[in-house]
């Protein structure tokens, strides 16, 4: 099984490169580097409770119920941003503003989330 570790690793890696998109401009890389950093640090959280995440039903699912378990409904709104800048790579109709807005949202997920992996 993959570590928490390495999720949490590809989580700040592909935050990072999301930072250097937006600093050249391009959203639409962007929007994907964001997204992969929202399911990464899922993924390590699962990993550091044993379980393996295979789809994206089952991130859903799990995100439902740690929204459930922490009694906050901001990690499933948060992660929805995520997965609308995955919509937005592939269909590049979110204006650079609001791309820079979601990052914000990635952010404050991954940092919530991050916590449940320490």
């Amino acid at each position: 099984m993959v570590t928490a570790e390495h999720y949490l690793n590809l989580n700040r890696k592909y935050l990072n490169e999301a930072e250097e998109f937006l600093a050249k401009g391009d959203p639409v890389q962007a929007s994907e580097k964001l997204w992969g950093a929202a399911a990464e640090i899922v993924k390590a959280v699962a990993a550091k409770r044993g379980v393996k995440l295979k789809s994206h039903r089952d991130l859903w699912e799990f995100v439902d119920e740690l929204a459930d378990e922490l009694d906050d409904p901001d990690i499933v709104r948060q992660f929805s941003i995520a997965n609308a800048l995955h919509q937005n790579f592939y269909e590049a109709w979110m204006p650079m503003g609001v791309v820079r807005r979601n990052a914000d949202a990635v952010k404050r997920f991954s940092e919530k989330l991050e916590e449940l992996v320490r």
